[in-house]
């Protein structure tokens, strides 16, 4: 039974999915806090109220959202807690079934209702607070969203079924949030949205990805920004120039191209052709070499061939990017590919997956060695067994690649800090260092 030490307003905050969810959860948590309730994120302790902030991206994500509401359903039947909460994306896309599937929820919430759940906590929305959050992250890094939904037509995303059209955060009020974060201590932003690319158009009448990041990069205590989720049609060319130009914009891009076939690029209504794509490729690193590229593709999109296949692992070859990722593709709901023919099978879509990244493994491999007698700036995040663990400009937290410094008497490391570090040996996805 549960022990009468749990407090009345003791919350904790489950965070299921991408980084997106991750900014909610943080602010979600601000707004607690400031109620008077205790917070708490993924805690392993006894808490009254849980909160989960649910994925609907794809089947494997949407899965790992209910077994997460069904542990805690569970928990609350055994009265180790009291009230189970369930906000999110796999919340607003499919509330409905949601409640007729799991009643034992307390209350569902959709993306956009968080008054309405803290109303339903008999806690006040504080506009005073816009922006300000709870950082989940380490003290030194934060997820930093400029904008929420998104307006492309990419006929297998739900994201604007669950997050809406593309909204743009105005620009001041950025920059607010990032002279806040600096003065808590953060050094590194990560920049995120469904598509970066697309900021200010909304409400500015054209792209203003680079003034933005122009601005944000004046902000005294940020050291690195960094830019996630660009949408290669219409990629806003000025912004490189910011990059070359300013020393604390990372020489990073994570522009998810989804697949290397122009056939399948026009069926997923990408905008863009494979020649446009590798020209696009081409001009980036012109114009800023040596920047790290990290891209995201989908295997198995209804109708791919053994030749679109064969396209994308040529395109992979020759592209040579620096991080990559691979989703085998999921058929969803309401999306335009769900009127095509889910016509590759699982195992198929598996097996092409699993062929690109061990393509991908070898040159990862290959541009890891080139680093070895190189010495880089590297932000250290944690301590992991025997060795300090950083990263550089060219690796994003939790999906890139790591710095490891062997931990031994006579070397300190300060997490949190910057330190030189020389590249002493390389495998697939890791580097071996010491402190310079």
């Amino acid at each position: 039974m549960k022990t009468k030490s749990i407090r009345k307003n003791k919350v904790n905050v489950v965070t299921m999915g991408c980084s997106k969810n991750t900014y909610d959860s943080e602010i979600l948590m601000a707004q607690l806090k400031a109620n008077h309730f205790e917070v708490h994120h993924e805690s392993q302790e006894q808490s009254e109220i849980v909160i989960i902030n649910t994925c609907g991206f794809i089947d494997n994500a949407k899965q790992e959202s209910i077994d997460a509401i069904l542990q805690f359903v569970d928990a609350k039947q055994q009265g180790i807690v009291d009230k189970v909460y369930v906000t999110g994306c796999l919340s607003e896309r499919y509330r409905t079934d949601l409640e007729r599937e799991i009643p034992e929820v307390d209350a569902y919430f959709g993306t956009r209702e968080l008054p309405r759940l803290l109303k339903t906590l008999k806690a006040d929305y504080k506009h005073e607070l816009v922006g300000e959050r709870l950082l989940t992250t380490p003290n030194h890094y934060a997820y930093f969203k400029i904008a929420e939904g998104c307006d492309r037509p990419c006929a297998f995303c739900a994201i604007p079924l669950m997050r809406g059209k593309h909204v743009s955060t105005p620009m001041d009020q950025l920059v607010m949030q990032a002279v806040q974060l600096a003065k808590q201590g953060v050094k590194e932003l990560l920049l995120i949205a469904q598509d970066l690319t697309y900021y200010g158009l909304d409400i500015y009448k054209k792209r203003s990805l680079a003034e933005l990041v122009t601005r944000l990069s004046d902000v005294e205590g940020i050291e690195w920004i960094r830019l996630h989720y660009a949408f290669p049609a219409g990629f806003p060319m000025d912004v490189l120039d910011v990059m070359r130009e300013r020393a604390n914009v990372c020489n990073y891009l994570d522009i998810p191209l989804q697949h290397g076939s122009t056939s399948m690029l026009q069926a997923m209504r990408r905008g863009i052709t494979r020649e446009k794509t590798e020209e696009l490729l081409d001009a980036i690193r012109q114009k800023v070499p040596g920047i790290a590229l990290r891209t995201t593709l989908i295997a198995g999109f209804p109708g791919e061939t053994e030749q679109d296949f064969e396209e994308m692992m040529g395109f992979v070859e020759r592209s040579r990017f620096d991080r990559l990722g691979i989703f085998t593709y999921s058929h969803e709901e309401n999306t335009h590919a769900y009127s095509m023919t889910d016509d590759v099978s699982d195992a198929l879509k598996q097996q092409r997956a699993d062929a690109v990244m061990e393509l991908q493994s070898g040159i990862s491999y290959e541009l890891n060695q080139a680093k070895i007698g190189n010495t880089y700036k590297t932000l250290f995040d944690r301590v992991e067994g025997d060795y300090f663990i950083g990263r550089t400009e060219f690796d994003s937290p939790e999906v890139d690649n790591e710095v490891r410094v062997t931990r031994s008497p006579d070397v300190y490391v300060p997490m949190g800090d910057f330190s030189r570090v020389k590249i002493t040996s390389a495998d697939h996805y890791d580097l071996l260092g010491e402190i310079v």
